[in-house]
């Protein structure tokens, strides 16, 4: 819809609720890019209120005659603010009651949360149609990469059928390094920290909890679902050891912390977990840091899109887009239709998952182990489609490395069967899985 002329210089009033490493790159790029934004969006976009734990922080901000509230939740009650950006984060708190606040006052938001919009995505949806303001949240899925914006207008016209991705870039450091080098976890991990890939705690990442809180707003706007953490079955990738990096290697798969939701007979499945993939295939060549999330419409097909998944510039990319989108009054529902509209998720439960195995046993090197093991997977209707045991040097007395790759096989069996496998006299640690994906 045109503009008059007068509305297209009258600012879009923007507040910042957290200053930290985001809202400081949100700050700069409004100030660096302020023409093109406003030649863009119609209109300039002014930053007028802000809001940090330290007033006296020195951060290296463009000089501003901005409105300083303590209390972030007072910058949704200032009258001169339309749009709230909140760059807090949490799944509750004063996050929670700023959006929420901002939404009951008439006031657009803009966030970076995925957590909160794990938890309350939808409920925050329907709040802002009932206000006649728009919520957006490109930042909080992938960083720079413009995935929902792909998912809601681009792929408009498509069934989506999957949606799968690396959405976590810490984990995915992590795993490159572990391939290239061949340490294993705990050395990688702690170079990691050290260069600040990895938090101090690390556990939201390694865990798989923040790809689980991606995945659940990507769910929700690819099939037009209410948000359902709980749904997600979530691994994390503790687990992963260099033998099955060499192993991966040795046999032609890389391994990835993906997050994939797909539409099944049985329902919409949703997990996040460790994956070997065919080092044949474009994801398998995301590295270090960076994201990659691939979707496929029953008109499209596949399409995938690439880049950095965190950091300040790339996450400010994706929070001034959203604001140069309401500027020009390019709005749209959140999660692609009306929030009345959003259906319940039909979750197909991950017991029936239904995929081949790669499995590491640690065991006492003495005849009938293989035996054991192999009675177990007949009696749980799992057949082995390659073995591989690594031996041992002479004379140590060491456990050894037994590596199988299943065929396909249901979830629930290769559970039970691992339980009973883990009770063998010979076992010296619990058998590990990691799913193998032909993506």
């Amino acid at each position: 819809m045109a503009r008059s002329a007068s509305s297209k210089q009258s600012p879009l009033r923007v507040g910042i609720a957290g200053l930290g490493v985001v809202g400081a790159g949100v700050v700069r790029l409004l100030h660096e890019q302020a023409g093109l934004l406003a030649a863009r969006g119609g209109r300039p976009i002014q930053v007028v209120a802000v809001s940090a734990r330290d007033k006296r922080k020195k951060r290296g901000l463009p000089a501003g005659q901005w409105r300083w509230y303590s209390n972030a939740v007072d910058i949704a009650k200032d009258p001169d603010v339309d749009v709230v950006v909140e760059l807090i984060g949490g799944s509750g708190g004063v996050a929670k009651e700023l959006c929420e606040t901002a939404l009951r006052n008439g006031k657009g938001v803009v966030t970076a949360n995925k957590a909160l919009l794990a938890m309350q995505g939808d409920k925050l949806a329907l709040a802002a149609e009932q206000a006649g303001v728009p919520l957006a949240f490109e930042a909080a899925v992938a960083g720079g990469i413009p995935i929902l914006k792909a998912l809601r207008e681009g792929l408009a016209g498509n069934n989506v059928k999957r949606v799968h991705g690396i959405l976590n870039g810490t984990c995915n450091y992590i795993l490159t390094e572990m391939r290239e080098k061949g340490g294993d976890f705990s050395a990688v991990l702690a170079d990691a920290q050290q260069l600040g890939y990895a938090e101090a705690d690390p556990s939201f990442d390694l865990d798989g909890i923040d790809a689980a809180h991606k995945l659940t707003v990507l769910t929700a706007l690819a099939f037009n679902t209410k948000v359902d953490f709980k749904a997600v079955h979530v691994e994390g990738i503790r687990h992963v050891s260099a033998v099955d990096t060499a192993f991966a290697r040795e046999f032609g798969y890389r391994i990835k912390l993906l997050a994939i939701a797909r539409r099944t007979a049985r329902g919409i499945e949703q997990r996040v977990h460790p994956c070997m993939v065919p080092a044949n295939t474009p994801i398998a060549h995301v590295d270090g840091v960076f994201n990659a999330v691939a979707a496929e419409g029953d008109f499209v097909g596949p399409v995938m899109f690439e880049g950095r998944g965190a950091g300040q510039n790339p996450t400010a990319s994706a929070v001034v887009a959203d604001l140069a989108d309401i500027a020009a009054g390019r709005a749209s529902f959140a999660f692609g239709v009306p929030a009345a509209k959003l259906g319940k998720l039909k979750a197909a439960a991950m017991a029936d998952h239904v995929g081949r195995y790669y499995i590491r046993l640690l065991v006492k090197d003495r005849p009938g182990v293989l035996a054991d093991v192999s009675a177990v997977l007949r009696d749980h209707k799992i057949s082995i489609e390659s073995l591989v045991q690594r031996g041992r040097a002479e004379g140590e007395n060491t456990p050894v490395a037994v590596l199988l790759i299943s065929h396909e096989a249901r979830e629930a069996d290769m559970v039970r069967a691992l339980k009973r496998i883990a009770k063998l006299r010979s076992m010296q640690e619990a058998p590990r899985l990691i799913r193998i994906e032909t993506l």
